[in-house]
């Protein structure tokens, strides 16, 4: 019995940690970004490549806030899915995370596509903060992991071309001011899943645009795609090309044959087919192929080093099996940015699916008949004009208005749409969507002036977009209308006439402590360590004389604050004042791996290495670490010399032998 393609809402049940709040306190600092060359690396690189990696890179996540209120503590609960089935294929989609497809089961062979993690456990490796590892995730925005990561996306039944349903995920991406659509569907008796993608861009202006879909597959397999020659970049931050598949003496094409992570993007020739695929042993695996338009291809890889070991145990649950990823984007490389033309938009079509080759041909030392059996299968199952045939009949459905509504996002993108009557057909950024966040926005846009809020408690979020800071720079100059315009101007780069907006701010304010926070990063930007220290005090002395209880929103503000504060005033040497920031902190905050951490240096400094040590002794792991962090490697080395214990529950950093 055929069984028709059908959409359904479910839930997933797995061990997960909570996401917790997200930080209060505005992004300021310049982003850290590990995937970015020297200019003089450029040097050699082919034209476009090199214009675009030089292209409106990222320097700073807002107006996102960075999302590090997550823990470790795993605890069973029920996800929100989206799945889409066929006879063939089952594809289970997470809309509150992004939208990230994590199971993609074919039926007749029992088999998962993809590598499936087990637990959802978040890690500092998104732009902003949080995300997991595991299935297909869609990054927008800038070089690295989206910002949507763990956040909601739109998402609703749409009319398929074949007749059938489509599952239309939706979402305003905030970095670029960039709308997007990726439309999923099963065509029946299809053993591949096909992927519509949009990004539109409604503005008067040209925008940077990014797109990578990432793939996970299980580690042990071989990965194949159409080059000869890949551009190799490490964590040395150096971008160089390297033949494919035998570099250096050793066939990279198997990711555990590489000892350090890297990234692998393969160099395909114009005019052929855009594929990639991660076979076993047995020549089973998952292949990607598009449209031409998604031009990249890339294998990223852990290594078998310890660094990589260690990384992969962080991201899920012990005995679980290790991944690496195969991507593709539209630039050769994710160094690049690719310019998106005013009131323009761009899109392609994506095809994911099994795909069986003769074993012995693909694992073989040849490397151009490994590729032409692999692409000679493709073709039998899925050939490229179907690919294109499957766009050319998509795209005319993708303007279709969603039908029944099975996630809601953000209020972003119906706030753009109400400020500029943005026409996005087939992506409905309905008012109903607006909520406590958008609120003042909305109202600044009505009356032109930013509403005093009602309540004592940490300001919301600050819009940074051009047209946001003209409407601030109009409106009656109350303190949170120049707290907001300062953080506008901050991220325009105008850093005198931020701070000017904050010090009138403070005049008048009857909440001193946002102001000053942001005034002592200006201090430390501006090589004044001695009074940013002073202005952090000060603010953590205002905050606790503000909080009102020790609620979610309080709590955050005072870790987050806290933690700066403490690390300010240790970095001019006055641990007393440090001490007595640490002593106000909730206790709860105090035991959190991070704090902990914090706690040792706190006492380090105050001479007391014995009691540092005991922390280090006792355990703790640090949930945000973010990926190249040497901060726990540089106090160990000041407390012993010894090398740093590698057991759990001591955090972890990627490169230890670099």
């Amino acid at each position: 019995m055929v069984i028709v393609t059908t959409i359904r809402r479910d839930v997933l049940t797995l061990p997960a940690a909570e996401l917790g709040p997200s930080n209060p306190l505005p992004p300021l600092g310049t982003l850290d970004e590990t995937h970015t060359i020297d200019d003089r690396d450029r040097v050699g690189l082919p034209r476009d490549m090199a214009r675009q990696i030089g292209y409106e890179p990222l320097h700073s996540v807002l107006p996102e806030r960075i999302r590090d209120g997550y823990g470790r503590e795993r605890r069973p609960g029920e996800l929100d899915t989206v799945v889409i089935e066929n006879d063939r294929l089952r594809a289970t989609v997470l809309p509150g995370y992004g939208g990230r497809v994590v199971s993609l089961f074919h039926k007749p062979t029992d088999r998962e596509l993809l590598y499936r993690n087990p637990v959802v456990q978040p890690a500092c490796f998104a732009l902003n903060g949080a995300w997991f590892s595991g299935g297909i995730e869609w990054n927008i925005g800038a070089t690295g992991h989206t910002t949507l990561s763990c956040s909601p996306v739109h998402a609703a039944r749409v009319p398929a071309p074949d007749g059938g349903e489509m599952l239309r995920l939706w979402e305003w991406e905030r970095l670029r001011d960039l709308p997007f659509q990726v439309d999923l569907w099963l065509p029946d008796g299809s053993d591949f899943l096909y992927v519509g993608v949009r990004v539109r861009n409604p503005h008067e202006r040209p925008a940077p645009l990014y797109w990578w879909s990432n793939i996970a597959v299980p580690e042990e397999r071989r990965v194949i795609a159409p080059a000869e020659e890949a551009w190799h970049f490490g964590y040395e931050r150096r971008l160089r090309p390297v033949p494919v598949p035998e570099y250096e003496g050793t066939d990279r094409t198997y990711p555990l044959n590489s000892t350090f992570p890297a990234d692998y993007f393969y160099e395909v020739p114009d005019g052929r087919r855009r594929w990639i695929t991660a076979v076993d042993d047995a020549g089973d695996g998952l292949v990607q192929t598009s449209t031409d338009t998604l031009r990249g291809r890339k294998l990223f890889v852990w290594g078998s080093g310890p660094g990589g070991r260690r990384w992969q145990e962080w991201l899920t649950e012990p005995g679980t099996g290790g991944y690496c990823e195969i991507q593709a984007g539209l630039a050769r490389t994710q160094l690049e940015h690719v310019r998106l033309e005013a009131e323009s938009d761009v899109s392609w079509l994506e095809a994911y699916g099994p795909l069986s080759v003769d074993a012995e041909t693909v694992h073989g030392t040849d490397w151009d008949a490994a590729r032409a059996e692999t692409e000679r299968r493709l073709e039998g199952v899925l050939s490229r004009d179907a690919v294109d045939a499957a766009y050319a009949a998509w795209l005319p459905h993708a303007d279709t208005e969603p039908g029944e509504v099975l996630a809601v996002g953000s209020g972003w993108g119906a706030l753009e749409v109400l400020r500029a009557a943005h026409k996005l057909p087939g992506t409905p950024f309905d008012e109903s969507t607006l909520g406590e966040d958008q609120a003042p926005w909305r109202e600044l846009l009505r009356s032109g002036a930013f509403p005093e809020p009602r309540r004592a408690g940490p300001p919301g979020e600050s819009l940074v977009a051009p047209h946001w800071r003209d409407m601030l720079e109009t409106a009656p100059a109350v303190p949170v209308a120049e707290y907001h315009l300062g953080v506008a101007q901050w991220h325009a780069g105008d850093l005198a006439q931020a701070v000017r907006s904050w010090e009138r701010a403070l005049e008048l304010a009857p909440s001193l402590w946002p102001l000053l926070r942001c005034l002592a990063v200006a201090d430390q930007q501006s090589g004044n360590p001695e009074r940013a220290a002073d202005r952090y005090r000060e603010a953590f002395d205002d905050l606790c004389r503000e909080r009102r209880d020790d609620g979610e929103r309080w709590t955050a503000a005072t870790a987050a604050l806290g933690r700066e504060a403490i690390e300010a005033l240790l970095a001019v040497r006055r641990p007393a004042d440090a001490r007595a920031v640490w002593e106000r902190l909730f206790p709860a905050v105090r035991e959190r791996g991070r704090f902990r951490l914090v706690e040792a240096g706190l006492l380090l400094a105050e001479g007391n290495r014995e009691a540092a040590r005991a922390v280090f002794d006792a355990g703790f792991e640090v949930a945000d670490l973010r990926e190249g962090a040497e901060t726990i490697g540089q106090l160990w080395s000041r407390l012993s010399d010894e090398p740093r214990p590698r057991r759990p529950p001591y955090p972890i950093g990627p490169r230890p032998e670099l």
